[in-house]
């Protein structure tokens, strides 16, 4: 039954996720388009979709555990520090120039694979070097001999 209600959670985002524009770059270069011809309807997508988590997240977490877990898992760490701005600018920028984020560029693989699929092997690799460069050396196996 999880993976059912996987599939079709995912479902369901992908489709908000056409129908509301997101998967189409020129709409969101549009969208950051603030000097040019702006286009101000994604901020009506996230503004539902702040909206929306809002009230799921208190519905949600009133809750004693999530269906299929023992517990939640929230984060802890509520301070805004050089790392977190660093992958914002970071994720702002990668947003702008290539008008897709991780969830749309996911989605747009299943629609348009064409246009996709070096923006999310590009947003892997990206994510990979990522997690490299903020593993300490601790982290990182020992060289075998």
């Amino acid at each position: 039954m999880r993976h059912i209600s996987l599939v079709l959670i995912g479902t369901l985002f992908g489709a908000g996720l056409a129908l509301s524009g997101m998967l189409n770059p020129s709409k969101v270069a549009g969208f950051l388009d603030l000097f040019g011809v702006w286009d101000p309807s994604l901020a009506f997508v996230m503004g539902g979709g702040v909206v929306a988590n809002f009230i799921g997240h208190r519905i949600v977490t009133r809750r004693g555990a999530p269906l299929y877990e023992a517990g939640f898992s929230l984060p802890t760490n509520q301070g805004i520090d050089a790392r977190l701005l660093t992958g914002a600018g970071l994720f702002g920028i990668g947003w702008g120039i290539g008008g897709l984020c991780p969830g749309p560029a996911i989605s747009s693989l299943l629609l348009m694979p064409g246009d996709a699929v070096l923006f999310v092997m590009t947003m892997l690799a990206g994510l990979a070097a990522g997690r490299i460069l903020t593993s300490g050396p601790s982290a990182r196996p020992a060289p075998q001999a």
